[in-house]
C-alpha cells in the first residue's frame, strides 16, 4: 500500500565516464525509488545494469520535459519516489530537469540532491586557471554569427569561463575564440574526462588550435573548455571621489545603476566600476 504522503524527487549524479565514480548514496537511492526518470533510457539502462539495478524507466528529455513533468509530479504527489538522472554527470547542468524541478517545488514536493560527478567542475579543478570565481556558459550557439556575438559579450568578463563543446564544432569554436577573445587568451581543453583517453591540455588559443589540428583524435569525445578571464587593466584606477560616490550610491541603488552614474560623472568605464564594486564593496 502506497504511503499517503508525497514522494521525494532525488536529483542523482552519475559518472561522467569512469563507472567507479558512482557514489554509494546514489546506488542506495536507486535501490529504493519506484521509478527512474532518464534522458536516454537505453543508455541509462546499460549504466544501471552494470550495478545490477532493475527499475522502471521514464523517458524525460529536452523535447518532452515540459509536458511529462506534469505526469511525474502527479506520481510524486501520489507517494512515488523518483530518481532523476542524465546521460552522465549532474542532472540539469546543460541537461534536462529544470522544468521538472520547478514544477516539483511549486507543488511542494521534497527534492533531495545526491551529489556526484560534474564535467564542468572536474575540468575546472584540473585546469590551473583561477577557480575562486567562474561562469558556466554551457554550450555556445551552433551558428557562427550567434556564437561570435556571445563570445564578444563575454570578451571582457574577468571571471574564468567554462563551456561544453561537441566534436563537430570544436574547431570552429576555437577559431571564433581566437578572433573574439584574442589569440593569446589562455584556454584549457579537457577531453574524455575520467575515461581511458582523458586529455587535459592548456595553451594560448592560437597554439591550442594548432595542437588540436595536428591529430584528429584530439577532438573526439566529450569536451570541456576552461577559458581564463580577461586580466583587469592595471591602469584603470579610480579617484577617491569616484570611489566615495560609488560607495554612497550603492547604499541606496543597485550596484549596476550606481556604477553607471559614477561612470558618466567621472568618465570611467561602467563595467570596470561595476567589477570594482563587486570585488570591494559587496564582499
Amino acid at each position: 500500500m502506497k504511503n499517503e504522503q508525497k514522494g521525494i524527487l532525488y536529483i542523482v549524479a552519475t559518472p561522467i565516464g569512469n563507472l567507479g565514480d558512482i557514489t554509494q548514496r546514489a546506488l542506495d537511492t536507486f535501490a529504493h525509488v519506484d521509478l527512474i526518470a532518464a534522458e536516454d533510457t537505453r543508455h541509462s539502462g546499460l549504466l544501471l545494469s552494470h550495478y545490477g539495478i532493475k527499475k522502471p524507466f521514464f523517458a524525460l528529455h529536452d523535447h518532452n520535459e515540459q509536458q511529462k513533468a506534469v505526469v511525474l509530479v502527479e506520481k510524486l504527489t501520489k507517494g512515488e519516489n523518483i530518481a532523476l538522472i542524465s546521460d552522465a554527470g549532474t542532472p540539469l547542468i546543460s541537461d534536462p530537469g529544470f522544468h521538472l524541478v520547478r514544477h516539483c517545488r511549486q507543488a511542494g514536493i521534497r527534492i533531495i540532491p545526491v551529489a556526484g560527478a560534474c564535467a564542468a567542475i572536474t575540468a575546472l579543478c584540473a585546469s590551473g586557471i583561477a577557480s575562486d570565481r567562474f561562469c558556466f556558459e554551457g554550450f555556445l550557439p551552433a551558428k557562427t554569427k550567434a556564437r561570435c556575438d556571445k563570445l564578444s559579450e563575454l570578451e571582457a568578463e574577468p571571471r574564468t569561463l567554462i563551456f561544453y563543446e561537441s566534436t563537430h564544432r570544436i574547431l570552429d569554436t576555437l577559431e571564433d575564440m581566437k578572433v573574439t577573445l584574442g589569440e593569446d587568451r589562455y584556454i584549457v581543453m579537457a577531453r574524455e574526462l575520467t575515461k581511458t583517453w582523458e586529455t587535459i591540455y592548456g595553451d594560448s588559443v592560437a597554439n591550442l588550435l594548432g595542437w588540436v589540428k595536428q591529430d584528429s583524435n584530439r577532438i573526439k569525445g566529450e569536451i570541456v573548455l576552461v577559458v581564463e578571464g580577461k586580466p583587469q587593466s592595471e591602469e584603470e584606477t579610480f579617484s577617491p571621489q569616484a570611489v566615495k560616490l560609488l560607495t554612497l550610491l550603492t547604499k541606496e541603488l543597485p550596484l549596476k545603476k550606481a556604477a553607471a552614474i559614477v561612470a558618466e560623472t567621472f568618465g570611467y568605464k561602467k563595467n570596470a566600476l561595476y567589477q570594482y564594486g563587486l570585488e570591494y564593496l559587496e564582499s
